[in-house]
């Protein structure tokens, strides 16, 4: 075995382009594989993500939200605006029947400017109402919010002291929501009497206009609603569109249902990608390697004579083929390691789905496949190659290259 790895790097050094071009495919063959297998996994992960976040059988928008983006780009990116229900129409939902419980929440953007730490959605909500943001908790949140206190999405970092500031005003940061894969992983919640004093202090701001005449006690920008058990849904929805002037409500399994049909179209282009570049890899790393034994059949009739074996040749193939291809799967999970996130993340802001990064153990399990599929394919090519080749009488090889 020591002679046949003493001949496959020399092997190597001396044909430099040849094992250069055999490591690229497999670079190829191993990124595809890393990254299509990531996509598709953080964005089935985002997916479940928004069905439990969203909570809700029906959500609730302002007519007016319409021109800040489509219900779900609302609750998947985060788009938040100055868009309100007042109070009066709040009021009317009370008397739809088939409503179980509901939630309001109420959207503030904060500036550019340097009155804030960040610029992000704030989310005004009751915490002894809500039942879409409390259950994202990762900290030690015992339901009660107090005022001035701030719970932050997964993605926003903030200071040692544990302070973010808006408006002039620092805000403690009472605890951090779970990941849930949407633009919501950069927003900060609030109860609605510390929403009322950051909307009170943006109205010195461009905000002021926007939130003239607006209560963020009373008014909503949101309505998140639970249906008793034996009320159809869709029906209870067309119910709030008919009965409440300026509200447009929508059912969220239509919600659910729009996610997943871009989920599956996004899903089966990468799986026509990835299975497409998986089987041009195989076709040219297979091609290669009959071409190489071809061209190294003197090489291996020498090798013969010279009183080398046949599991010798074959041994030093297999050892030649594995050396090459481990550097090349180790390249490709490392490119792709690298580029997976922003292409993910890229991918969910263009195609407007959900997407959650895979967690450690999945990555780990995904790049175990990204280096072994590679190194079995070029393995199997290889081995039918030289046992192919070396299974003929030497002085056939040696007639056959001249």
């Amino acid at each position: 075995m020591r002679f046949s790895l003493g001949m496959a790097f020399r092997n190597i050094r001396r044909r430099p382009a040849r094992a250069v071009f055999m490591c690229m495919i497999v670079v190829f063959l191993s990124f595809a594989l890393l990254t299509g297998g990531y996509l598709l996994i953080s964005l089935q992960n985002g997916l479940e993500g928004y069905r439990a976040r969203l909570g809700a059988d029906i959500v609730v928008v302002p007519s007016s939200a319409q021109g800040h983006g489509t219900v779900d780009e609302i609750l998947l990116q985060g788009i938040t605006g100055n868009y309100y229900i007042p109070s009066a129409g709040l009021n009317k939902l009370e008397s739809i029947e088939g409503i179980e419980e509901k939630t309001e929440q109420f959207y503030l953007t904060s500036a550019k400017a340097s009155c804030c730490s960040a610029r992000v959605q704030m989310i005004g909500f009751d915490p002894k109402t809500d039942f879409t943001v409390m259950p994202w908790i990762s900290g030690s949140v015992d339901g009660n919010i107090g005022d001035g206190d701030i719970l932050i999405g997964a993605d926003i970092a903030y200071p040692a002291d544990g302070y973010l500031r808006f408006y002039g005003d620092s805000y403690r940061v009472a605890g951090q929501l779970d990941r849930t894969g949407t633009g919501l992983d950069n927003a900060v919640f609030t109860n609605r009497s510390t929403i009322r004093k950051m909307a009170d202090s943006a109205k010195v701001t461009l905000e002021r206009e926007a939130l003239k005449g607006i209560d963020p006690e009373n008014d909503a920008s949101c309505v998140l609603i639970r249906v008793k058990d034996g009320y159809d849904i869709s029906a209870v929805a067309d119910d709030i569109n008919i009965h409440v002037a300026g509200v447009r409500a929508t059912a969220s399994g239509d919600l659910i249902a729009s996610v997943s049909g871009g989920f599956r179209g996004a899903s089966a282009a990468i799986g026509v990608v990835v299975s497409g570049i998986l089987v041009i890899a195989v076709m040219i790393m297979a091609m290669v390697f009959v071409l190489m034994m071809n061209e190294r059949k003197k090489e291996f009739a020498v090798l013969r004579v010279a009183g080398a074996s046949r599991r010798i040749l074959v041994l030093t193939m297999a050892a030649e083929t594995a050396i090459v291809s481990i550097v090349g799967a180790v390249l490709g999970v490392l490119v792709s390691l690298l580029l997976t996130s922003p292409i993910s993340e890229g991918i969910s802001s263009q195609l407007s789905l959900p997407c959650m990064l895979s967690d450690t153990v999945t990555v780990i399990l995904l790049s175990v496949c990204a280096l072994a599929a590679p190194l079995a394919v070029s393995e199997a090519a290889a081995l039918i190659s030289a046992l192919r080749i070396v299974g003929n009488e030497t002085g056939m090889l040696l007639k056959e290259d001249a």
